[in-house]
């Protein structure tokens, strides 16, 4: 009889009351990102109401088995209210996230806490999160611009500085020729994403993407987008080229050969998302000849064939010609370096530039792959 009574009572009391809001139940930041399987509420900071005016919720919890919170209920005459009440898409009854795969988003519908699944396509930027500042006391090491600690010459080791990207030698060696007040990247983050999810800091991006995003952006200059998760899509060739190299032996062609395969490795997997713009990877090394017409009497020859390869892939997809490249056989002017080149993708979907040679770099071929979603 009281049942009768108190569950529509509690229902308009409920009515007259605002929810309380998602983020307050929260136990992450809304925007940050949930794999499946995490707990995204802080049970703490639900409301309790009173058992009297919400015996609705003691039924929802025997209905549950949540027997912890029945008896809890009982005995102080206030209850929590049940978090199926208070979200929405892929959180269970208990506040797990469930029902999808990969690196979700906490987010808020229809005044619910939800996880978003992931989209088809998620990419993020580069983005310097620990540097190093050659000071006089040493290496300051700053993360997220908050000096953590200064490592001595002496004592810079694997152990002292970060060395994912870099190696204790490698950053040893830059602080001996570098200026004071010059900085060098050690850690990177990944920010300003498509889809509007929270910064992912250096300590968590393999966690959510996978070792293959780390290793894939620590090939890629700082600012570039990142493309780190895909699913359900469909690959198509949209575009190909080739060229020869030729041979030029006053401009010596062992290293025009050289170059030229750099060149293509340096392109070779790299991922456009769409309306993005991308140079390739700066970790690829090119060498220089003798030429007497070059400013400094040296350039890096070799790479005008591979170039109007990739100018040919990008263009007959109908995406502007690279930047750096001109239409000219000698598509690279003096000046300019590889690492000024760059692809922009103004279509609305992804890209994936390939590029390979063949006979020691004398056979340069190229495609342009699409990534349409399903």
């Amino acid at each position: 009889m009281l049942a009768i009574v108190f569950i529509p009572l509690g229902v308009y009391l409920e009515s007259q009351y605002p929810q309380q809001k998602p983020a307050e139940i929260a136990g992450l930041k809304l925007g940050d990102t949930v794999m499946p399987g995490t707990d995204v509420i802080d049970e703490n900071k639900i409301r309790k109401v009173p058992v009297v005016s919400n015996i609705h919720y003691i039924i929802d919890y025997a209905e549950e088995g949540r027997f912890g919170e029945l008896l809890e209920a009982l005995l102080t005459g206030i209850v929590r209210t049940p978090i199926a009440k208070i979200t929405g898409d892929n959180i269970s009854r208990y506040g797990i996230s469930t029902n999808y795969t990969g690196p979700g988003m906490l987010a808020v519908k229809a005044n619910k806490l939800i996880v978003k699944a992931p989209d088809n396509f998620i990419w993020g930027y580069k983005t310097t999160y620990t540097y190093g500042v050659k000071t006089d006391n040493g290496l300051e090491i700053l993360e997220n611009n908050k000096t953590v600690k200064t490592v001595s010459y002496d004592d810079i080791n694997n152990n002292s500085v970060p060395t994912q990207y870099k190696s204790a030698d490698v950053i040893k060696k830059w602080y001996k020729d570098a200026r004071k007040n010059e900085t060098i990247g050690l850690e990177y983050s990944l920010t300003s994403f498509n889809d509007g999810r929270n910064t992912v800091v250096p300590s968590k991006i393999k966690e959510y993407f996978g070792q293959e995003v780390v290793d894939y952006m620590g090939d890629y200059q700082v600012s570039s987008p990142i493309m780190v998760y895909m699913h359900s899509y469909t690959e198509s060739t949209i575009s190909k080229s080739y060229t020869n190299l030729g041979s030029f032996p006053e401009l010596n062609d062992a290293a025009r050969s050289y170059n030229a395969r750099a060149f293509a490795q340096a392109w070779n997997g790299t991922i456009v998302p769409p309306h993005t713009t991308i140079s390739g990877k700066e970790t690829v090394g090119f060498t220089s000849s003798r030429d007497p017409e070059a400013p400094g009497g040296s350039a890096s020859h070799g790479m005008c064939p591979p170039s109007r390869v990739l100018r040919g892939i990008v263009t007959s997809a109908g995406l502007p010609r690279p930047y750096g490249i001109t239409w000219a056989h000698n598509a690279i002017p003096f000046g300019i370096y590889f690492s000024d080149i760059s692809v922009t993708n103004t279509a609305d979907y992804p890209v994936r530039v390939e590029m390979w040679t063949t006979n020691s770099g004398y056979q340069i071929y190229g495609k342009l792959v699409k990534y349409s979603p399903n």
